[in-house]
């Protein structure tokens, strides 16, 4: 019973929140998110040639692999239990054009990676993108005509893109483009390739970000890009038309949705789970990661903890799981534990 001559007692009554607090197992027992291993998607970068493990200056502990490699690479990503990487390739500057034509070719760097990994690795799930900044000459994600990012000239070359990929063996299509009908026509055009079982995770809401300078920097796009992509990608203030969007790929056939980037719009992954029920992914980008790792080397913070706090949040805000440059870091601490 309380004690009413304790000030305490009188103002919280038996209302005593620390209880469950008191000890790391009770902690344990009433936790509400959980991260594991099966939360994490590992996003890998492809460079042509063999035996390359090419760091990235501005991604410390990130590499750009040759195929080879990216073969072991995932190998020990499937032996930690990861379910699945998201492959993306630094393409040779002379296979690079106005139109991004390299996308098309069954042989190209990705569709060979898929194809590699595949054969080695069955196990883990393949995802690919099929936005054309990695082709072009210009750096963006779709055909520049006239100074202007042509919507279905883009839809129609990234919904072959698209065939190549999944007869290369891509398990997941998850085009980042964020052209208007993509989801519509990708999913169209893999079903009458018999495509049936081939996913589509949509980058529902891909926001004009300054988080993702390091990210072009890997697949070599930092200095080709002309102009910005704002008449493409979502505005970062705009939290409803992200919502309308999200609803477009869903109606158009997405089987996943991805929110990117991820920590500054945890309010879109939740509203985006609680409005449709699809599984819903985060992308932790390029320069959340980065600063993460800049900020850890410098002693400033407690990198492991920070980066494991950043992933939990994912999956409080609703997240079913989260594409992470951190996958293999933090399986092997799940590992140990």
């Amino acid at each position: 019973m309380a004690d009413k001559t304790n000030p305490v007692d009188i103002i919280t009554g038996h209302r005593r929140m620390r209880r469950n607090r008191k000890a790391d197992w009770t902690r344990r027992m009433v936790r509400e998110s959980q991260l594991t291993v099966d939360d994490l998607i590992w996003p890998i970068f492809i460079v042509p040639g063999s035996n390359i493990v090419e760091p990235i200056d501005a991604m410390p502990g990130v590499n750009r692999m040759s195929i080879d490699k990216a073969v072991e690479a995932a190998r020990e990503a499937a032996d930690l239990g990861i379910p699945a990487l998201a492959t993306f390739p630094n393409i040779e500057m002379s296979l690079r054009d106005e139109t991004g034509s390299n996308s098309l070719a069954a042989d190209n760097l990705i569709n060979e990676t898929t194809r590699a990994i595949k054969k080695a690795v069955p196990n883990i799930g393949i995802i690919t993108d099929v936005a054309l900044d990695p082709f072009t000459s210009h750096g963006h994600d779709g055909i520049l005509r006239d100074g202007e990012i042509v919507n279905d000239e883009t839809v129609t070359q990234i919904a072959r893109a698209a065939v190549a990929q999944a007869d290369a063996g891509a398990d997941i299509i998850a085009p980042s483009d964020m052209m208007d009908g993509r989801i519509g026509a990708i999913r169209r055009a893999l079903d009458a390739s018999g495509h049936q079982n081939v996913g589509i995770m949509s980058y529902a809401t891909k926001f004009a970000s300054a988080f993702y300078g390091p990210y072009r920097e890997a697949i070599g796009t930092g200095g080709l890009l002309k102009g910005d992509k704002k008449t493409y990608y979502i505005d970062p203030a705009n939290g409803t038309e992200a919502m309308r969007d999200a609803a477009l790929d869903v109606e158009e056939g997405a089987d996943m949705l991805m929110v990117k980037p991820g920590l500054p719009y945890l309010d879109i992954c939740w509203r985006m789970k609680e409005s449709f029920g699809l599984p819903v992914f985060a992308y932790q980008v390029s320069g959340e990661y980065t600063m993460i790792k800049a900020a850890a080397a410098n002693g400033w913070i407690d990198g492991e903890r920070v980066m494991l706090e950043t992933l939990l949040a994912f999956k409080r805000a609703g997240c079913d799981g989260i594409l992470s440059y951190f996958a293999v870091e933090v399986a092997r601490i799940l590992a140990k534990r």
